[in-house]
């Protein structure tokens, strides 16, 4: 099985919040925090939804969840 980890990066001097969604070899991708979304979990669903897309893979996401650490996972089926 394999997973999407989505993560919240904070604004720094220079650039704003943003998500960082990866998976295995080296897939991500990095965009700006959505802040028309109230809820972070929709928020890291659409970015996980989004890296799918733009590496054109047929998969749906199976499973969602929150990790100890506040990072979220979607798994793949």
């Amino acid at each position: 099985m394999k997973a999407i980890q989505i993560k919240y990066l904070p604004p720094t001097d220079f650039k704003g919040a943003r998500m960082k969604a990866w998976a295995e070899g080296g897939n991500s991708i990095v965009v700006p925090f959505q802040y028309e979304i109230s809820d972070n979990e929709s928020r890291a669903m659409d970015v996980a939804q989004e890296l799918i897309a733009r590496m054109g893979w047929d998969v749906k996401i199976s499973g969602f969840g929150c990790l100890p650490n506040g990072d979220y996972v979607a798994t793949l089926a």
